[in-house]
């Protein structure tokens, strides 16, 4: 039996997320359609800049006292720099955003049975975003470890009320796309969950603050997409939450 939740199986938590994201997404789309243009737009201005807030939580990370007791007060801001030049540079060579975009335009046309660009594009956007904002954060990473590791599923609970509500939001204005997001969630999650089964806490909190805060610098890219600010291509950018550790490791090995 696991802590703190009344459940007795491993991965608990991540089809309680993963129900909560499918609940909130088909709740979204059956009224999204009934709200006007501006209406929709309104609420996309609202998301960005909720994304914007839960992206400054994420960033303030880089002053966790874990991660500048292990590397020095002044390396932080350079590993989550170097984390985003060389994961962004690795992620455009190998055209992740480009290969998600195509992904998922594909997708979009099997399920949203539309080709329409203006469809096609909503869903990538809708689809990339949810998947992003549910994946990228301490919650999913200690929550989805916890899980594993048979310490209960509190963090992950606590996230799957804050996921349930944001598809809400996010499907009334991005459709199906959202929806499969909760694909996304499974799989991160649920592979989280088996390294917590098989090797335990694999990362060290400073490590496990370097990712949060290179993430919430993506979060933030996401915001400024979502705002019409400007489209960065945060799916090249994905990389850079692996290299967060390493370089992490690295400054920890060197110093």
């Amino acid at each position: 039996m696991t802590k703190g939740a009344d459940v007795d199986f491993i991965g608990a938590g991540t089809v309680l997320n993963v129900l909560t994201v499918v609940a909130g997404a088909l709740l979204g789309m059956a009224i999204g359609g009934r709200l006007p243009d501006h209406t929709r737009e309104v609420v996309t201005d609202c998301l960005g800049l909720v994304t914007l807030l839960m992206a400054a939580l994420s960033v303030i990370d880089v002053t966790s006292p874990a991660l500048t007791g292990a590397v020095g007060s002044g390396a932080p801001v350079l590993i989550v720099l170097g984390s985003l030049l060389v994961g962004s540079i690795a992620g455009s060579l190998m055209g992740i955003e480009r290969w998600l975009g195509t992904l998922a335009g594909r997708v979009q046309a099997v399920v949203g049975r539309r080709d329409d660009s203006a469809g096609r594009e909503r869903f990538i956007e809708g689809w990339l975003t949810a998947s992003l904002l549910f994946c990228v954060g301490p919650l999913t990473i200690l929550g989805s470890l916890d899980d594993g590791l048979g310490r209960g599923i509190d963090k992950l609970a606590l996230k799957s009320v804050l996921d349930g509500f944001a598809a809400l939001a996010f499907a009334s204005t991005f459709g199906v796309g959202v929806l499969l997001s909760a694909v996304t969630v499974a799989v991160v999650q649920g592979t989280l969950t088996l390294v917590g089964m098989g090797l335990g806490a694999v990362l060290p909190e400073a490590h496990i603050a370097a990712l949060t805060a290179t993430g919430g610098l993506i979060l933030v890219g996401i915001a400024l997409r979502l705002l019409q600010i400007r489209q960065i291509p945060v799916g090249d950018m994905l990389p850079a939450l692996v290299v967060a550790p390493l370089l992490t490791q690295l400054v920890v090995a060197l110093g």
